[in-house]
């Protein structure tokens, strides 16, 4: 494991949560530092990990895990089913994803993800897309801004911050880090001017990465992969990802309230088995900032709904 990478946050609830069979086939979406994967592996006996993450810098973290019982996928996982299907894996005994931004992303400047030093607005978790935080920035609209900024990174005063980008690109395109700091110092509020900035860049990293599309993908997809009894455990770290999540195991929709049969009873493929989110330890969340904003939660693939049509 790599903790100068990332610091895996609630390692022990999440192995716990998906009740490993050593002999199961289970798969981490989100590799990074390969925190969560060492632990799974170091249970399985017979079993395979597969795990998924597009940063090109995970893969030598990898390396240090047994090829019999891991295999890394460099992809997306909002396209976990047909890359499982390449390596003739149909149906999993448990899934993790730990969402969001690692530590090592963060403190890698250079990728944009960071106000705390000047770089370009890069923000591509894959560094293969063609979006990115520039580009969206200098080329959207003023009401597609004001939706990123409300919706994505919950600012308050989102329709005025995308009216002033629009006038500041109008000088010259905002391509830096800086820049973007200097449009934003005059509206953030006082005395709260990093949380500001924080929503702002996390608006800018979802729009690229298509975050949340991609785990609307990935939570659909799961619930086919899954066996019977096999286990799901999310992690995520701000409410537009969590609400998602508690939906869909609550109602089996992201929105909405979900189909009932002929009784009355919700068609939902999956059943909680955390009620209420697990949260960090406050030991934890001293020691490891990201585990604040942590929410867990694990939930069981139900028999009633299984196969799904």
């Amino acid at each position: 494991m790599n903790t100068d990478y990332h610091i895996p946050v609630m390692l022990k609830e999440c192995i716990d949560g998906l009740d490993i069979n050593p002999r199961g086939t289970y798969v981490d979406v989100t590799f990074g530092g390969g925190g969560h994967s060492s632990e799974i592996v170091k249970v399985l006996e017979g079993g395979k990990l597969y795990a998924f993450d597009q940063d090109p810098d995970a893969k030598k973290n990898a390396e240090k895990l047994p090829a019999d019982k891991f295999q890394l996928i460099q992809a997306n996982f909002s396209h976990i089913k047909k890359f499982l299907k390449l390596y003739g894996v149909k149906q999993i005994d448990g899934l993790i994803a730990d969402l969001g931004i690692s530590s090592h992303q963060i403190d890698e400047f250079s990728r944009g993800f960071s106000f705390r030093e000047n770089a370009d607005l890069d923000m591509r978790m894959s560094q293969t897309g063609e979006l990115t935080a520039a580009k969206v920035l200098n080329t959207y609209s003023e009401g597609e801004l004001h939706k990123i900024f409300g919706i994505y990174g919950e600012v308050k005063n989102a329709k005025t911050l995308a009216k002033e980008v629009l006038r500041a690109r109008a000088g010259s395109d905002i391509k830096e880090v800086d820049h973007l700091l200097g449009v934003l110092a005059e509206l953030a509020p006082r005395h709260r001017e990093n949380r500001y900035y924080a929503q702002v860049f996390q608006a800018l990293r979802i729009e690229v990465n298509q975050e949340l599309w991609a785990l609307e993908q990935l939570i659909q997809q799961c619930t086919e992969l899954l066996k019977p009894k096999g286990r799901l455990v999310v992690m995520s770290y701000h409410s537009l990802e969590d609400r998602l999540v508690k939906n869909y195991i609550a109602k089996g929709v992201f929105n909405g309230q979900g189909e009932k049969d002929f009784y009355g009873k919700l068609l939902k493929p999956l059943d909680a088995i955390t009620r209420k989110p697990v949260v960090a330890t406050p030991e934890e969340s001293a020691v490891n900032n990201r585990a604040r904003s942590a929410k867990l939660r694990v939930a069981v693939r139900n028999e009633e709904s299984w196969p799904i049509k």
